[in-house]
């Protein structure tokens, strides 16, 4: 049974301190993906899919993306209900991953992005968004997906297409890989965080209230722009990068002409 929520006021145009914390989240990425970049072009030597640190930093970055996700959902359930607005932005969502799997093909082959961040999301709001109604009992669902994922696994999983649902035994060869279990898990615990935000009628504690009223403008502007910064922050930097090293490697054939 769906839950008695009091009536939402009026809908904001957007909520500062939402956009500010879903900003935070991109700028980590920004700077987790430039750290790779320097790996990539040789200026740096880390081993980002490997060390405990940066695996760590990894699933904190994409946990509040998907936690913030799932209040989204909720958020939209008491402001903007109509399947119309969200088949409208899950179409970008979808169009964004294949895209991102197109490019990625082009780049790194055999490598390529076929479950990553942005399919996940894509297919996380067609499971979690009918489920947004159970309110927090959506906690439990988030706690079903982690021990299942904590105690199932089976070699039948490591292959495709069986391979998005993270029961694995072996990692896949693929440049980033976001599969349904456990990643649901914060989706689902989003969803239950935006229902008791909602039964309280969306209030705000006066920190909050503080926070939602002087949030910094570039994590705002981060925020209300996720999905454009994803697709571009990535060509922009690999194109500097690599422009950068193009000029540093030619400097000394420059510095020869100018001498002679």
């Amino acid at each position: 049974m769906s839950p008695r929520y009091p009536a939402p006021p009026s809908a904001p145009t957007r909520l500062a301190l939402i956009d500010a914390l879903r900003g935070f989240a991109v700028a980590q990425m920004i700077v987790y993906h430039f750290i790779w970049d320097l790996g990539h072009f040789g200026w740096l030597t880390v081993a980002m899919n490997n060390d405990l640190q940066w695996i760590a930093w990894r699933s904190a970055i994409v946990t509040q993306f998907l936690l913030l996700a799932g209040v989204s959902l909720a958020l939209r359930a008491a402001w903007k209900p109509s399947l119309r607005d969200f088949a409208w932005r899950w179409l970008q969502i979808a169009a964004a991953a294949a895209l991102v799997s197109i490019g990625s093909w082009s780049v790194v082959g055999p490598r390529f992005i076929y479950f990553g961040i942005l399919h996940f999301v894509a297919a996380a709001l067609l499971i979690v968004r009918p489920a947004v109604r159970f309110g927090i009992w959506n906690l439990l669902l988030a706690a079903i997906v982690v021990a299942t994922w904590l105690l199932w696994r089976d070699p039948w999983f490591d292959s495709p297409p069986q391979v998005i649902a993270g029961l694995i035994t072996n990692k896949p060869q693929t440049d980033d890989y976001v599969p349904l279990l456990p990643w649901l898990a914060p989706v689902f615990a989003g969803a239950a965080l935006g229902a008791l935000w909602r039964a309280r009628n969306f209030a705000l504690t006066a920190r909050w209230r503080r926070v939602n009223e002087r949030a910094p403008r570039v994590l705002v502007a981060l925020g209300a722009w996720p999905l454009s910064i994803y697709l571009l922050h990535q060509p922009v930097l690999l194109g500097l990068l690599w422009l950068l090293k193009t000029i540093t490697s030619s400097a000394p054939f420059v510095l020869h002409l100018f001498v002679q």
